[in-house]
């Protein structure tokens, strides 16, 4: 009796550590395919994509733990030179080091938060919070490479942040939508 327990126990648990395979999978995915939608913008090095709200969406969906660990293999990927970054610009890990690697290292970061801030997308004002505070995230990934890169933190903010805010106060809005949808369900089917 005891014994098929435990069997049933590790059944149990190798069906949620398979859906959470899937899940982490599934929202290394979703970034990859909002990076394929860049649009170049004039005056600036860093396309406008879907990635922000994508990030948003993986760690709001997955939680901190799981969102964050999604990014974080989403990296891997794109630095072992599969094409996951947005079109244009080098492969593998030298995209870290260029104008847009600041954004990319702050996904998992991102998404941690997205996940941590409104958990389970209950709360407008939480989800609010978390999606503006993951953005920000983001954003100071971004323009603090862009600093680094080019030496003025003025210029960093006129190219790499000022130019993405009106889009990303619509991103944000869609990412809340998706989060405060599926966030129950998605939170159900891991258990």
């Amino acid at each position: 009796m005891m014994e098929s327990v435990r069997t049933s126990e590790r059944a149990v648990a190798s069906h949620v550590g398979l859906k959470r395979v899937v899940a982490l999978l599934s929202g290394a995915l979703l970034v990859t395919l909002g990076a394929q939608i860049a649009v170049p913008l004039p005056g600036t090095t860093v396309p406008i994509t879907l990635q922000v709200p994508a990030v948003l969406i993986v760690g709001g969906l997955l939680g901190p733990t799981l969102g964050a660990t999604s990014l974080a293999v989403y990296l891997v990927m794109g630095i072992m030179g599969l094409p996951v970054f947005a079109a244009g610009g080098v492969l593998g890990i030298a995209r870290l080091f260029g104008p847009t690697g600041g954004y990319l290292l702050a996904f998992p970061l991102a998404a941690a938060l997205a996940g941590r801030v409104a958990p389970g997308g209950r709360s407008w004002m939480r989800l609010g919070v978390a999606v503006i505070a993951a953005t920000l995230v983001i954003h100071a990934g971004g323009v603090a490479q862009l600093a680094l890169l080019g030496g003025d933190l003025g210029i960093a903010v006129r190219a790499g942040s000022l130019p993405f805010l009106v889009g990303d106060v619509v991103k944000l809005v869609v990412a809340a939508l998706v989060i405060r949808r599926f966030a129950p369900k998605i939170a159900r089917a891991l258990r």
